[in-house]
């Protein structure tokens, strides 16, 4: 419906398979059923490019910036150990590991723990 790459890619993250826009053909809403019930994902010409340019511009993909201490943080946490056991599996005080978290979620700019969990699990830091 909106005509911007922000909602799609938000909607997208949130689990939607499709996205069209209002201003695309009744062609593409008929393609887009027919691609969506054969559980392929579905975008229109004009939302894939506005998707692909924002990728493109971004000079740090998502995450690329975590240290690797950062991602064991986020694999331990992700597989629901506590600071307490974070700190003594990775000899840490639980203080330190919680102001690991903090860094983790400030720099992904995530805001709670389950998009924390679904970081780790897209991004193949852990089995879902």
């Amino acid at each position: 419906m909106h005509d911007n790459e922000r909602l799609p890619r938000e909607l997208l993250q949130a689990g939607a398979r499709g996205y069209l826009l209002k201003s695309d053909s009744g062609h593409d809403v008929i393609e887009a059923v027919q691609v969506l019930t054969t559980h392929r994902p579905y975008l229109t010409s004009k939302v894939s490019e506005a998707l692909l340019q924002k990728v493109a511009a971004q000079s740090d993909p998502e995450g690329s910036s975590l240290t690797a201490r950062e991602r064991q943080v986020v694999q331990l946490i992700a597989e629901g150990h506590s600071h307490m056991e974070i700190g003594k599996l990775l000899n840490i005080t639980p203080r330190t590991v919680e102001t690991h978290r903090a860094g983790i979620m400030r720099k992904l700019n995530i805001s709670s723990s389950a998009a924390l969990v679904r970081y780790a699990v897209r991004n193949k830091l852990v089995e879902p």
